[in-house]
């Protein structure tokens, strides 16, 4: 199972990045997809999920409704639409997959980092 994050960059707080998690159909059919994120001295902490059963979401309190998550059928991606962001939203992003919803640390698969900057 490989999942490939990218999408990261430099943004102004406020600025809007849109990150996407490219994975398998196999894999966006038979797993949650979820984004994680860990900022310097901080532990992993995952801030959205999209479950492939019912199309179920989830998202930490610190990005809900600034974050949407959602699938791309034609790329096959997961993505990670970030609006109103902030310098405390700087991170490496990664993404995940996993059997449980929503994916957490013990995922057993995982993307490789793609770092987000929010910076003015």
């Amino acid at each position: 199972v490989q999942l490939q994050a990218s999408g990261g960059g430099l943004v102004q707080p406020g600025g809007s990045l849109r990150l996407s998690c490219a994975a398998s159909r196999f894999v966006l059919d038979g797993y949650a997809i979820g984004w994680f994120r860990q900022a310097p001295g901080k532990e992993r902490e995952g801030i959205s999920c999209l479950a492939s059963t019912d199309g179920s979401t989830y998202y930490a309190d610190s990005v809900k409704g600034r974050f949407t998550i959602s699938r791309d059928n034609i790329k096959h991606t997961v993505d990670l639409q970030m609006n109103s962001l902030k310098p405390e939203d700087s991170a490496i992003y990664y993404c995940a997959a996993d059997r449980s919803m929503p994916a957490s640390l013990r995922a057993p698969f995982w993307g490789q980092g793609t770092q987000v900057t929010v910076s003015s």
